[in-house]
């Protein structure tokens, strides 16, 4: 049964997300006509070119749900069922704010009124909130990433890339039609704003960093590393291919804060080691 593949704490921390999605884009981008990135900015303006008795909220759902659907073979029955459910959470939300709570979300926000880079910036911040808690707990907020994950190597882009593509034509488009570009430029920070949150939500500000090192002298470095941070130690026998000549290379797991101290300790103990840095997108076990 998918119900037993479900976690309670993930379908709690959706429907809060789902809950600060929708406060964000009600209360500062839609009262001022700035766009969301994505599925959510095309509902927007949708909602803006067609009959006010069509709402956000039924754009929000129209869209989304064939994009998650479509995306199931892909990304799996759990994922699916916490986007659909996350979707309907802002969906709703969104519904609840703009028709039925007293609430005067129609010509201005309610808390930064008709200021638009406090607009974009803070509705960029809370929406990416939302979305970043979304994709930490096992879903999506938008299908923009469903379609980007299943065309964009079609396409040979980055799923990034796929996504901001698809956005600055979005903000183009807008600007077409509004024969105004103030607010997709504005809208431009909203998105950038939403970016920088949902990298820090989803991946966490302890964000680890892997340190790759090349060394004929493996026993003081590794000595070194264990005795400052206690962490486990991979190393393994390499050999350079020009100069023949046989190594040891130590890998090595640690937060962004200790960064600065690896470095030292390898320059410490050998001025002549190779050293590559790179993040981590996640990391599983104790590494003892």
């Amino acid at each position: 049964m998918i119900w037993k593949n479900l976690k309670v704490k993930n379908l709690i921390m959706l429907t809060l997300a789902g809950l600060i999605n929708a406060f964000g884009v009600t209360f500062f981008l839609y009262p001022v006509n700035l766009y969301d990135s994505g599925v959510s900015g095309t509902s927007m303006l949708l909602a803006q070119i067609t009959p006010s008795y069509l709402p956000l909220s039924a754009f929000l759902i129209a869209i989304n749900l064939p994009l998650f659907f479509y995306g199931y073979k892909k990304m799996g029955i759990s994922f699916t069922v916490y986007s659909i459910y996350a979707v309907m959470i802002y969906s709703i939300t969104a519904w609840l704010i703009t028709d039925i709570l007293p609430v005067d979300v129609s010509i201005a926000s309610p808390l930064a009124e008709s200021d638009l880079l406090l607009c974009a910036i803070f509705g960029g911040l809370i929406s990416g909130i939302g979305s970043g808690l979304t994709i930490r707990f096992g879903g999506a907020i938008d299908g923009i990433e469903i379609l980007a994950i299943l065309f964009a190597k079609k396409l040979n882009l980055s799923v990034g890339t796929f996504v901001m593509g698809y956005n600055i034509i979005l903000y183009v488009i807008a600007g077409l039609l509004k024969e105004s570009w103030i607010l997709p430029l504005y809208s431009i920070i909203t998105y950038a704003s939403a970016l920088k949150t949902v990298d820090f939500i989803a991946e966490g500000l302890d964000k680890a960093k892997s340190a790759m090192i090349i060394t004929n002298k493996p026993k003081e470095i590794c000595d070194a590393l264990s005795s400052e941070f206690g962490n486990g130690i991979t190393i393994m026998n390499v050999k350079g291919y020009y100069s023949d000549k046989d190594k040891t290379l130590i890998y090595f797991v640690v937060n962004r804060f200790q960064i600065n101290k690896v470095r030292n300790i390898v320059l410490e103990n050998d001025t002549s080691a190779y050293v590559t840095i790179t993040e981590v997108a996640d990391v599983l076990g104790n590494g003892k």
